[in-house]
């Protein structure tokens, strides 16, 4: 059975942001309006930022962890998704082959509109709705979802930020069967490249025309104390001395005047 862990989240700052993609709001869009409380779905919220859901295990149709609340012991916390029939697999692929942008949109972890929408066409849900999600635990709190799994659900949204093919998986297959369809069809060779991520885009005459500023006071050396037993033979004034001149020498190429 196809199953992905990954480590428990620490705890964030109250203000932090949930979903930053638009697949993960999407997400959340479900949870919210399938809730039943919405201070139950706020608890959630300040137990997700909390850090107190711990390792999320995801499989097919099920999202899974142990989760802390008032009690010493975690509560052991369920989502169920409905997942795809043979048929709707079917549809899906026809349609992610269809396009190299969609495959290459995959390749680079990001969910392309355009898939939502020709999936949606083939009358393939590929992101949850209304009543798609099925929350369970084991704590006695009869809310719709309560706290716990509302938590997890909140978390979740991290995962599918980071990984979209959370979501498949969830649905009933992971990265690595959905690409070896692909390959099948002989469509994944034929993807255009994908191009790497600017890290630090900057325009480079401006870079080097910018004054770095005045150099910070580096003081004086002085005191200097060499652990006589690991340098044997060498005077610590002299050594003190020479780098005092080496201090200033390289304060005078710089520009800077001596200290």
């Amino acid at each position: 059975m196809n199953i992905l862990s990954f480590p428990a989240f620490a705890a964030r700052s109250r203000g932090a942001r949930f979903a930053q993609s638009w697949w993960g709001n999407a997400w959340l869009r479900a949870v919210e309006e399938t809730s039943l409380d919405s201070k139950r779905l706020a608890r959630g919220r300040s137990y997700a930022k909390a850090g107190r859901v711990g390792s999320i295990a995801v499989s097919p149709g099920r999202l899974a962890a142990d989760v802390y609340g008032s009690e010493e012991m975690p509560y052991r916390t369920v989502v169920r998704v409905d997942t795809f029939s043979d048929a709707q697999w079917e549809r899906l692929l026809e349609q992610v082959a269809s396009r190299a942008s969609h495959i290459a949109a995959l390749l680079n972890r990001t969910m392309p509109h355009d898939l939502l929408l020709d999936a949606q066409e083939a009358a393939v849900p590929l992101l949850p709705t209304v009543g798609d999600l099925e929350p369970d635990c084991t704590c006695q709190d009869w809310g719709y979802p309560c706290k716990h799994a509302a938590a997890l659900c909140y978390q979740a949204s991290w995962l599918l930020d980071e990984d979209p093919f959370v979501l498949l998986l969830l649905r009933g297959r992971g990265e690595n069967e959905l690409f070896t369809d692909l390959r099948e069809r002989n469509v994944v060779d034929s993807a255009p490249p994908v191009a790497p991520r600017a890290i630090f885009p900057a325009d480079a005459r401006a870079a080097f025309a910018h004054s770095p500023g005045p150099l910070p006071d580096a003081g004086r050396v002085g005191d200097f104390h060499a652990p006589a037993l690991l340098i044997p033979g060498i005077d610590e004034g002299e050594l003190g001395n020479a780098a005092s001149r080496a201090a200033t020498r390289a304060r005078e190429l710089l520009g800077a005047p001596p200290h």
